[in-house]
């Protein structure tokens, strides 16, 4: 059972990201008044019963967004795995309704099943696209990719959404070989996208994954991530009294550890310099200057080690819930400057990009908002926190 204050603070940044008003996640929450498995006022229920709301309306794709919401942090029971099902039921639903071109890809991969969702893969022997590799972080599904993965075809991508090992429908359980899912995935892909080419925007703990990756496999070409574990947070003990309990319990359900054993078991899992300074593709990484979850030192580590990174820095909480639209399309241009070519897209990318900053400023958007330019490992970019502006 979880701490319904806590599930609240945090599920601000996952609402934001799915689209859902203000006002109405304020209502569903303000209906939430305990875990209790099932029961009315709980977590799961009440998100549940407002997302069959939406699907007795034809309101499939919000519909799904609740689902995602009443599911998490993670599947702990009955009310949240009927949470799961429906999430993917009614994606199905939406992709099949009148978003032709989404396939589901099931792959037996080395460490259990694997399921996809992907866009703009070639037919058995036709021309293959570059790669974008999605993944969100350790409560974030798949399912929540669904406008990327409608505009494959717009961006010139095969487009692939999965999620971390032991999230959603990944049977992986998370440890130290997950990165090898993505090579693994790669492999399995490789007739019908041109892999070679591809790029891994993946956040949070599944940003970790892809870093780790890029180290052995040379068909990365970038990685695109924001608010990922580096080093500190796997090794600082200090930090540990700080990660929040929704973190912590999600870890270790992922793990199969305890609450108590699952950051100390993960040490292992740091990126030490060596194996920064050895990445050759360019990084791209939105830091939170007020995450907290991961320890400031991470983004000093990256700084001093990475030799081609770019950062967007906003003065905001783990997720930077106040800067959605401008994260995420600072990400897929960051991710087709990693791939080259695209000018169009990037061209629009930049457009929409400026648009949203133009916006922010005259409305006074929280959080002042950095964007450093590639900068080499041996230049130390200043820690300076912005303040114009979840992963749990």
């Amino acid at each position: 059972m979880n701490d319904v204050t806590e599930l609240k603070r945090f599920v601000e940044v996952h609402g934001r990201i799915l689209g859902i008003p203000g006002g109405r996640l304020a209502r569903v929450l303000g209906r939430i008044r305990h875990d209790e498995e099932g029961e009315p006022g709980s977590w799961a229920r009440e998100w549940t019963e407002a997302g069959v709301e939406l699907e007795r309306r034809g309101r499939e794709a919000e519909a799904g967004r609740h689902f995602n919401i009443a599911r998490f942090p993670y599947v702990d029971g009955p009310a949240r795995a009927d949470a799961q099902a429906r999430t993917v039921a009614s994606f199905d639903r939406w992709r099949l309704g009148g978003t032709a071109g989404i396939q589901r890809i099931d792959l037996g991969l080395s460490g259990g099943r694997v399921r996809c969702w992907a866009a703009g893969l070639a037919p058995r022997g036709g021309e293959r696209r570059p790669v974008l590799l999605l993944s969100g972080g350790i409560v974030s599904v798949k399912e929540q990719f669904g406008p990327i993965l409608a505009g494959a075809d717009r961006f010139g991508l095969a487009v692939v959404a999965v999620e971390m090992p032991g999230v959603g429908e990944n049977e992986q359980r998370y440890g130290p070989e997950s990165h090898l899912m993505v090579s693994e995935l790669l492999d399995a892909l490789a007739d019908r996208a041109d892999t070679d080419r591809t790029v891994a925007v993946m956040m949070s703990f599944s940003g970790h994954m892809a870093l780790r990756a890029a180290l052995h496999d040379k068909r990365i070409r970038g990685v695109v991530t924001a608010g990922a574990p580096i080093g500190d947070f796997f090794t600082d003990a200090d930090w540990r009294p700080r990660v929040p309990r929704v973190t912590v319990d999600t870890l270790a359900h992922l793990t199969g550890l305890t609450p108590d054993t699952v950051l100390p078991g993960l040490v292992g899992l740091a990126l030490t310099p060596d194996e920064l300074a050895a990445i050759r593709v360019p990084v791209a990484y939105t830091v939170s200057a007020r995450d907290e979850i991961v320890p400031p030192g991470d983004r000093l580590l990256l700084e001093r080690h990475v030799r081609e990174l770019r950062l967007l820095v906003h003065d905001d909480v783990h997720g930077s819930p106040s800067h959605v639209a401008e994260s995420r399309l600072w990400s897929l241009r960051s991710a087709l400057d990693a791939l080259g070519g695209f000018g169009p897209q990037r061209r629009f990318l930049g457009l929409a990009l400026a648009a949203v900053r133009a916006r922010e400023r005259l409305t006074g958007a929280r959080g002042r908002t950095t964007d450093t330019a590639p900068t080499p490992a041996t230049t130390l970019t200043p820690v300076t926190t912005a303040t114009t502006g979840g992963d749990a």
